[in-house]
């Protein structure tokens, strides 16, 4: 069990290959992909926020750009939108940059996409002996509190670490993270098994695993003894496999809030079009918009 309770940092690990979205990922890295009128990094970012942190360490691969500068002021651009009289640009520009002047970017590289413990690792040296969150670039959660502040909330009272649960049909279970669980609340769970994407006669619950996480430095301790896996990957869930094994507490929390995956195109699409209908300045002209099309 972790000795502070107060998280101060978030990993958002963006140094994924983006294979699933090839062509589109050969031009732009996937987490500038848009859902409604803001890329899937930005919604990431506003979530840190509004759970009250505001240091993010980004891992990134090493030919990532357009990371490295989407949050920096843009003075030039400024300069000539006023020179244009653009007043509607120059105020969006300049709400985006004051939302985000008072967080604190950090980047950390993953030569090789070696599997998302290993992503992780990259990142532990920058969180010391703290807990830490973690939020995967896959994975937006659209609702009223924050995830990672519903994560951060159980934490403060188990010290232990917390993953992101979501209830999925059991034929969907398939396909991702699938976990055996001891009910302790009404979303809350004390893990104890995690079956990487399980046949169907391995189906533990109906309970799959979300990619946000509030992790404690005994994880990325296990993280640093962990074994590659067979394509040479080292993998957070079975690094929580090994510390179960041992006998150390993992909770999970079946989190409120719609969760919009973005991890091959058609979810992705899918959370498109979920965002951009639910956007307050376009949601009500779409919809009239997709009653015209036949």
């Amino acid at each position: 069990m972790s000795e502070s309770s107060e998280i101060k940092k978030v990993v958002i690990p963006v140094a994924g290959l983006g294979t699933r979205f090839l062509p589109l990922s050969l031009v732009l890295p996937k987490e500038f992909f848009p859902l409604a009128d803001k890329p899937i990094i930005q919604h990431l970012v506003q979530e840190v926020k509004q759970s009250g942190i505001s240091h993010i360490t980004f891992v990134v691969s090493p030919k990532q750009k357009i990371l490295l500068n989407y949050f920096k002021k843009q003075p030039e651009l400024e300069k000539l939108l006023r020179k244009r009289k653009k007043e509607k640009s120059l105020a969006e520009l300049k709400e985006f940059e004051a939302f985000f002047e008072d967080m604190q970017f950090e980047f950390v590289t993953q030569k090789n996409p070696l599997g998302d413990g290993h992503a992780i690792l990259q990142a532990a040296k920058n969180m010391g002996s703290d807990p830490f969150a973690v939020s995967f670039g896959d994975d937006v959660v659209h609702g009223e509190t924050p995830a990672l502040a519903q994560l951060i909330n159980i934490f403060k009272t188990t010290g232990a670490p917390v993953v992101a649960l979501k209830s999925m049909p059991r034929e969907l279970v398939v396909d991702y993270g699938n976990v055996a669980v001891e009910k302790i609340s009404n979303n809350l769970y004390k893990i104890r098994k995690i079956i990487e994407k399980p046949a169907p006669g391995q189906i533990q619950s109906n309970l799959v695993i979300v990619g946000k996480y509030v992790l404690t430095p005994e994880v990325t301790d296990y993280l640093k003894k962990a074994q590659s896996s067979e394509k040479g990957e080292i993998i957070l869930g079975e690094v929580f496999e090994a510390m179960l094994g041992d006998g150390c507490p993992v909770y999970g929390v079946e989190i409120k809030g719609e969760w919009l995956e973005c991890g091959d195109k058609l979810k992705w699409m899918k959370s498109f079009m979920y965002m951009a209908l639910k956007s307050p300045e376009f949601g009500s002209t779409l919809k009239e918009y997709l009653k015209t099309i036949k």
